[in-house]
């Protein structure tokens, strides 16, 4: 798989010099709880990214609840991690990949290839009895260089556009009560753009936790033409990510992230609301 690497692959790896390994953990609700979990144990060699102070901008009012981070910040933060060109980057979460997945796609969207997310996560990797450690890295800051990728992104303008004239596909990563409108415990309205069509984030992972293979991610996503142009959105950008990827490892060549989400599609009070289920024609 081209995006995702396993436990026993980063084992080999663990001390080679031009790996970056980043701890992604975060916890909706509970801002400080990822890094906390960061200083009691985390892979050896970690350092830590935080969603909401490196991977986000400020609130504004529009933009979504998690705005895409000024790109100077984030390449600050970067190469304060000791991520350069010729890094090799291999993140994890304890969250099914979503918040590592939003690393994943940031470094894409500013040109570096070598992004990894790691199989599993933080609790299988202890679990496996692989080392952990409390230790802080020290890390020697470098220069990381931004190569802006803007077809991997598009803004309201677009999503409005393929919504109305059926253009792209747009796919909603939510579960499907909230893509339906039938509960909404988080935005301010409930419902979703009209003309998407919903597949749950989490489908791309199976049983046990696991992304799933190329070919299963294809059959999952098999309604959809391999050359369509697709749109994805989530309710604030983060685990839109997730199906991004596992998109991109299926050999879909045209996949675009909205990174405002439905939280900023709703900030904008003439953007309609759809309701109920849509399926593809």
């Amino acid at each position: 798989m081209n995006n995702i690497v396993t436990m026993k692959w980063l084992l080999a790896r663990l001390y080679e010099p031009d790996l970056v390994i980043v701890d992604c953990r975060f916890a909706l609700g509970k801002p400080e709880s990822g890094r906390a979990s960061y200083e009691e144990s985390h892979i050896p060699r970690a350092v830590y990214l935080d969603l909401e102070k490196d991977l986000s901008s400020p609130i504004t009012e529009h933009g979504g609840r998690h705005p895409l981070p000024d790109l100077d910040h984030l390449a600050q933060r970067l190469g304060q991690s000791g991520i350069q060109s010729s890094s090799r980057v291999v993140i994890y979460d304890d969250q099914g990949g979503a918040m590592a997945s939003r690393l994943w796609w940031l470094l894409k969207y500013t040109g570096h290839e070598q992004a990894y997310v790691l199989d599993e996560g933080f609790t299988a990797w202890k679990n496996a009895s692989y080392p952990v450690t409390d230790e802080q890295p020290v890390v020697i800051p470098v220069t990381y260089g931004i190569h802006l990728k803007p077809d991997k992104l598009v803004r309201v303008d677009e999503v409005r556009k393929a919504s109305q004239q059926g253009s792209q596909t747009l796919i909603d990563s939510r579960e499907p009560r909230r893509y339906a409108g039938l509960e909404e415990p988080i935005d301010t309205k409930a419902g979703h753009i009209p003309g998407a069509v919903n597949y749950f984030w989490k489908g791309v992972l199976d049983d046990s936790g696991h992304w799933k293979d190329a070919e299963a991610i294809r059959e999952h996503f098999s309604d959809i033409p391999q050359d369509a142009e697709i749109i994805v959105y989530c309710g604030s950008g983060v685990t839109a990510c997730p199906n991004v990827l596992a998109l991109e490892e299926a050999g879909y060549g045209n996949v675009k992230l909205y990174a405002g989400s439905w939280s900023d599609w709703i900030s904008y009070e003439e953007n309609p609301v759809a309701t109920g289920d849509e399926s593809l024609d």
